[in-house]
């Protein structure tokens, strides 16, 4: 829902004539209407894009090469008829035929929700029941019915949930696809009595970084056989609550291929004591989900602690890493005039950062103003340089040309319009910049207001790129908890951004052609094409003052220069490109400016 609040401004005109002019006039009007649509109603969207009776036909006479036998396991606990029912009749419903539905019953009603499975086992030879002697707790019960799936695939069923019609068939077509060994979908909610589906989770593909904040995995899971014998098959009872997430992470580790499906495949029922009901109504699974998380650490011999995020949200965790060395930083600023911005900008870095091993280059680009020169004698020091760049003004040619100059093994690209916040701010950086599979690692930007100006960068939006959870507050928690959580994106803005000067030089460094917008995207996609990660550490927090050295596209100069760039990115990476940190059923129309 887009925020009518919003003040109109001569900037913010400018900023719409400028869209307008690179863009179009047909795409400014889908960018305005999609940030004034209140027609968000996820009901319609789900009724619109749920598999038609003609389709669910096609899928039942569908013959695939590849037929698996899929064991779907639930296990019970006095689960109340109309649920269990609801439950076992979405099975039954599938297209894809060749399953098993295996449950373990640890009920203690005196037999009542045993009698019911009894009369479903006796009318479908699929549909395996075991009784369990006592209640050993939902892993230990999970485990049996595990031990009965003959299955070549293993799915993961809560015996008050509801599967759609189309799910096993659509992990089934991916399989054949892909020979994917770990799926998952998207999933939404139902209410009691499934009268209506809400509040929909879209999903991002597989994120190592995001997945070890939370399990945003959760639901619809299929894990291969084999794969689940690897990493040690059985739910693990000293994480109840959270024994999920511990196989997940197990088997996360020794996974082939994970793929996500993004399809609303799952409906997971809200009820009171249900976990989708809230985070209160299971306070035992936060820490649960911890000792998963640190276990898995633990196997893979990474040096670090889980940390809580904030008190008031649960259920979502910090991987603090420690530092393997203490390296030196070079933290480049280009600048011209603007002397005020600049001397915050360096006073922020030298007075709050609490990480001292590191340089400050300042370039100098054709200022003329007197104060600015005299600003330079003042700030000298053992670990302050100024280095005089007298070319025209492009932001790729002056980093490149500044990084050569850097003694750093790491690199920090900072805008002379930033204000750090964060006092460990280097070492935040560092601690996930250090790791071999990260390329790039990216801030929580902020106007002077507290809002988000930057949260990451989605691909494949708006004319190319857009920043993410712009107009958040800082401490809103977002979609998914991602405005406070770190996690893997497309790219990250380099008004903020560390990487290993190694890899910078190894992806070429920022295309020069890209005088001044999106040579920060480019070059994250060519890290991304290298096999490295982008990280977003909401943590790092700085005020982004946003382009007031470079202003906005406002004369035909600025104009034919964003629209040559523009078109440069797109040759490169294609019109449409997918982003793979952003789910496919969400808006292409992002509302939002892209800008350093």
């Amino acid at each position: 829902m887009g925020n009518l609040t919003q003040k109109v401004t001569l900037n913010n005109l400018r900023k719409v004539y400028a869209y307008v002019c690179v863009c179009g006039v047909k795409a400014t009007l889908r960018k305005i209407k999609s940030k004034f649509d209140l027609s968000n109603d996820y009901a319609s969207w789900y009724e619109k894009h749920k598999t038609t009776e003609a389709e669910l036909e096609e899928q039942r006479r569908h013959s695939f090469i590849y037929t698996p036998l899929l064991s779907v396991i639930t296990p019970t606990f006095n689960t109340p008829e109309r649920y269990l029912r609801a439950m076992i009749e979405s099975v039954l419903a599938q297209t894809y035929a060749n399953w098993e539905l295996c449950i373990a019953d640890g009920s203690t009603d005196g037999g009542i929700t045993f009698k019911i499975l009894q009369e479903y086992a006796t009318k479908d030879e699929r549909i395996k029941i075991k009784k369990i002697g006592t209640n050993g707790g939902i892993s230990q019960n999970s485990n049996v019915a595990l031990d009965m799936a003959q299955g070549d695939y293993i799915a993961l069923f809560d015996h008050d949930d509801l599967l759609t019609p189309n799910a096993l068939y659509a992990m089934v077509q991916t399989i054949n696809d892909s020979d994917a060994d770990f799926l998952y979908s998207d999933e939404d909610k139902t209410d009691d009595k499934v009268n209506h589906y809400f509040d929909p989770v879209f999903k991002s593909d597989f994120s190592w970084d995001f997945f070890r904040t939370n399990n945003y995995i959760c639901h619809f899971t299929v894990l291969k056989r084999s794969l689940l014998e690897q990493a040690g098959k059985y739910f693990d009872a000293t994480t109840d609550g959270a024994q999920d997430y511990d196989l997940f992470l197990r088997c996360a580790e020794k996974a082939r291929m994970i793929k996500h499906l993004p399809q609303i495949l799952y409906h997971w029922r809200i009820h009171p004591g249900s976990a989708a009901s809230g985070n209160s109504a299971k306070p035992y699974t936060h820490e649960a989900g911890k000792r998963a998380l640190e276990s898995a650490l633990a196997r893979q011999g990474i040096k670090g602690k889980v940390v809580e995020v904030r008190d008031d949200v649960a259920n979502v965790y910090k991987v603090k890493y420690a530092l393997k060395a203490k390296p030196l930083v070079s933290i480049i600023i280009p600048t011209c005039n603007h002397l005020e911005d600049l001397r915050k900008c360096v006073a922020s870095v030298i007075e709050k950062t609490s990480y001292k091993k590191y340089e400050l280059l300042i370039v100098e680009n054709n200022s003329t103003e007197d104060d600015v020169f005299s600003y330079y004698k003042k700030i000298l020091q053992k670990n302050v340089r100024i280095l005089y760049y007298p070319d025209v003004f492009n932001y790729a040619v002056i980093n490149n040309w500044a990084i050569e100059k850097a003694s750093g093994e790491y690199v920090v690209f900072l805008n002379n319009d930033v204000e750090i916040i964060s006092a460990d701010w280097l070492e935040e950086l560092l601690m996930y910049a250090q790791r071999e599979d990260v390329g790039a690692v990216g801030a929580k930007l902020l106007y002077p207001n507290g809002t988000v100006q930057h949260g990451g960068v989605i691909i494949g939006v708006g004319a190319f790129a857009e920043h993410a959870h712009v107009g958040l507050s800082a401490n809103e928690q977002g979609p998914l908890n991602r405005n406070i959580l770190v996690q893997n994106v497309s790219a990250v803005t380099a008004a903020l951004m560390m990487t290993r000067k190694e890899s910078f030089i190894k992806v070429g460094g920022f295309d020069e052609r890209l005088t001044v917008a999106y040579n920060d995207v480019d070059l994250c996609l060519k890290l991304r094409a290298e096999g490295f990660q982008i990280v977003l550490n909401p943590d790092v927090q700085a005020y982004h003052y946003e382009s007031k050295s470079r202003g906005v596209e406002d004369s035909k100069t600025k104009r034919q220069r964003a629209e040559q760039e523009l078109a440069l990115l797109r040759s490169k990476w294609g019109e449409h490109p997918v982003d793979p940190y952003y789910n496919v059923n969400l808006s292409r129309n992002i509302v939002f400016h892209y800008g350093q």
